[in-house]
């Protein structure tokens, strides 16, 4: 099929470091990613952070496991090599940029092959889907952390 590419941006009220530290805090994802069933750190890097990660996801027609690599330009980078699942490639990365006035842009990239064939209308539209959600789960969550 090949990869579809797509990209998502959102302004998050905080800092690139608060979005980075909610998303390298992988074992709360299951509490506020609605897609994610669960979540395990199999190896971390020398800074503590996850550097292999397997994921399970409710992916609503059936459920899906891979393992991602990750790699970090704290606090403004976050990418992942794409280690071997239930679909044939994914990858990606998040870009946090401050925007000077207490808030961030949050940019999302994913590249994505199942390893089927799906309609394209059907496969951009839930990527798409899956992007806007994920990135609107972080907007709550990092300004539900920063009005705490």
């Amino acid at each position: 099929m090949g990869k579809n590419h797509a990209e998502h941006q959102v302004v998050i009220g905080g800092s690139p470091q608060a979005c980075f530290d909610a998303l390298t805090d992988y074992e709360t994802f299951p509490d506020w990613q609605q897609a994610i069933q669960s979540i395990e750190v199999v190896s971390r890097d020398k800074e503590g952070r996850g550097s292999e990660v397997a994921f399970q996801i409710d992916a609503i027609v059936r459920k899906i496991s891979y393992r991602l690599k990750y790699h970090y330009e704290e606090p403004h980078r976050i990418t992942w090599d794409y280690l071997g699942g239930d679909i044939k490639s994914v990858d990606g990365e998040y870009v946090f940029e401050d925007n000077g006035d207490g808030t961030t842009l949050a940019t999302y990239q994913l590249a994505l092959d199942p390893g089927v064939w799906v309609p394209p209308p059907i496969a951009k539209a839930l990527r798409e889907q899956v992007m806007k959600r994920s990135m609107e789960e972080l907007k709550k969550r990092v300004e539900a952390a920063a009005a705490a």
